[in-house]
């Protein structure tokens, strides 16, 4: 399948919505807070046991991206569109087949597994197209795309939670309930396949600099420096930190308040996850666009260091005011989604458009880590807590303060970050040649 080259006059305008398309679908993702709850009720898990397909989704995302980026940059985003498609869609009817027979190792497999392989081959499918077909504002288009990850959660949370209030929380409800999401989306992912093209040359826009400017290096080269292993550090704290609250969001905020005037209902806690993936989308487009304004390395300095912040509020006051809690946990989840959205143009900066997708799917494995890393944390020291017999806000307090240590270790990295030594660039005249047969690829 080749990729798809635009027609002389094609807008470039048209391609985030063919991304926005992938990724508003696999962000369902985010949404997996909602069946935690049922899955424990209808299959006897523990808090720590319903986390493992997430989990092993965010771990299949970062190593079939890690392992998948070349392949994504030699077949073009097309291929790699309908990779993710046939995938994820299959985990989710994999999962309902699970979940019919009771048979939880099969919701792993299928979510966990298969549908992670998708996650990771959907989430880089348009990145590096994105890139070149925007070399004046790599930031906000990277936000735009990968804005939908995070806000394909506000849509698939009051969503999932209406069809298991209609079909049932036991397990034929949820059965029912991932074979709907499977089919459906699959349906929608398809518009992204058929819609998606790449620039006829490396200068898509008038005016614009060149998507092939500047130094240039190698995907096999990049993990080889220093700033790629900073940059991994840095997301993979960055993530841990956000993925702790947003995989457990549903129970969290009804543990915290249980035992107040204003408990928190069912309902009212997937608005909570609905509310954080508004953050977590409107943190990607908003926070890497101001990338392009004040720089990559300063922007992560918001992150880390006033996520830190945001943390030792809730972790000091959170169980007092309940507005203080949401407010706290929204910036912390805009802070994770831009963060996610950005590292595309930090990497692009640093490394060149050459490659920048593989690159970028191997600094994923970071983001596998953390998806490993987050919710274990957070739903490890709650299940320990809860045995010694404590409960509510007295559940996570050593899970935050964790997690303010880690954003105190990414900070650092970030500091550390420096421009690529020029030994690890691709020699002028191979550079050239990279150029031209581009060129003559993308216009046959």
């Amino acid at each position: 399948m080749s990729p798809p080259v635009a027609p002389p006059g094609w807008s470039r305008w048209l391609v985030p919505p063919a991304a926005l398309s992938v990724h508003l679908s696999i962000g369902q993702a985010y949404a997996w807070s909602v069946f935690k709850p049922p899955l424990e009720s209808a299959l006897g898990l523990s808090g720590t046991q319903s986390a493992l397909p997430f989990q092993l989704g965010i771990v299949m995302l970062g190593l079939s991206a890690a392992f998948g980026g070349t392949l994504v940059e030699r077949n073009g985003p097309r291929w790699a569109m309908t990779v993710a498609l046939i995938c994820f869609s299959s985990g989710f009817l994999l999962s309902a087949l699970g979940a019919a027979t009771e048979q939880y190792w099969l919701i792993v497999l299928g979510y966990g597994f298969v549908g992670g392989i998708g996650l990771g081959i959907g989430y880089i499918s348009p990145v590096s197209t994105l890139i070149k077909w925007f070399p004046d504002r790599p930031g906000m288009a990277t936000g735009i795309a990968i804005m939908g990850f995070g806000g394909g959660a506000l849509i698939a949370s009051p969503w999932s939670a209406q069809m298991l209030e209609s079909f049932g929380s036991d397990s034929s409800g949820i059965a029912l309930a991932f074979l709907v999401h499977g089919l459906t989306y699959a349906v929608f992912m398809t518009l992204g396949v058929l819609l998606v093209r790449v620039p006829r040359t490396e200068k898509p826009v008038e005016g614009a600099p060149s998507a092939l400017a500047g130094p240039q290096v190698s995907a096999r080269s990049a993990v080889r420096t220093p700033q790629f292993w900073c940059l991994w550090v840095v997301l993979c704290m960055n993530v841990t930190a956000g993925i702790g609250i947003l995989e457990k969001a549903a129970p969290m905020i009804t543990d915290f308040f249980a035992g107040t005037s204003t408990p928190v209902s069912v309902s009212a806690a997937a608005g909570f996850v609905a509310l954080l993936s508004a953050a977590n989308m409107a943190g990607r487009i908003g926070w890497s666009s101001t990338s392009d304004l004040i720089g990559r390395k300063n922007i992560y300095r918001v992150y880390l260091g006033v996520g830190a912040v945001m943390y030792a509020l809730i972790a000091l006051f959170g169980d007092s005011s309940k507005p203080l809690f949401i407010l706290c946990a929204l910036v912390i989840l805009s802070f994770y989604g831009g963060g996610f959205a950005t590292v595309p143009a930090y990497l692009k900066d640093l490394f060149g458009t050459y490659q920048v997708g593989a690159i970028h799917g191997r600094l994923l494995t970071a983001w596998s880590t953390a998806g490993v890393l987050g919710p274990l944390i957070v739903n490890w020291i709650a299940d320990r807590q809860e045995d010694a017999g404590k409960h509510g806000s007295s559940l996570y307090g050593m899970s935050f303060v964790i997690m303010i240590g880690l954003l105190v270790v990414g900070f650092v990295a970030n500091e550390l970050v420096r421009p690529v030594n020029a030994r690890h660039h691709i020699p002028a005249p191979r550079q050239e040649a990279v150029d031209v047969q581009r060129q003559q690829s993308e216009s046959a």
